[in-house]
């Protein structure tokens, strides 16, 4: 069984939650017990960079899509509202990756930087504490957690990143948004 209970939602996704965020423990076979929260997600305008990006490149990538964003929010007078985000899709040749971080209003396109929205609607999220190579785990318990509960995926997950790159224990929070089967 799930322990249940409603909580408010995190200080920095004061946006998102539009109803009430419901945190669950779920135990997934060769991984020890998670929570794992859902929650309505309400859209929040993003810049984001795109590309695909060799496994072994995503780090540079991710430093120069993340100092090329801030500086062109920087200069158009926007506010950072939100923690940075990565979304990766395979595909032949590397991983499609979106960056990004949610802003107080749409960027305007400027070199790289495009205009984009976080997902809307639910989504369950799986918290993930340790090196970036073992995210991976996190993903499987919410596919597993989609599984057990007959919910399906509605998009591809994504990650936001809690802490810097250079904190020896990151935290990452991995997002799938899903509707019920």
């Amino acid at each position: 069984g799930a322990n249940v209970d409603v909580v408010l939602p995190h200080e920095h996704e004061r946006k998102v939650v539009v109803v009430a965020e419901v945190r669950m423990a779920h135990r997934v076979a060769g991984l020890p017990q998670v929570r794992v929260s859902a929650s309505m997600r309400a859209e929040q305008p993003t810049p984001i960079v795109r590309a695909l990006v060799p496994e072994s490149g995503i780090a540079e990538f991710l430093g120069g899509a993340f100092g090329e964003m801030s500086s062109v929010v920087r200069a158009q007078g926007l506010r950072p509202e939100g923690t940075p985000f990565g979304c990766y899709v395979p595909a032949p040749g590397g991983l499609q990756v979106e960056a990004g971080f949610p802003t107080n209003t749409r960027v305007e396109p400027a070199g790289r930087v495009v205009p984009s929205t976080l997902p809307t609607g639910p989504a369950i999220q799986v918290p993930h504490q340790g090196p970036y190579s073992a995210v991976p785990a996190a993903c499987r318990a919410a596919e597993a957690w989609l599984v057990d509960h007959r919910w399906i995926a509605t998009g591809p997950p994504w990650e936001t990143y809690l802490d810097g790159p250079d904190v020896a224990e990151p935290r990452t929070l991995v997002h799938v948004p899903c509707r019920p089967a």
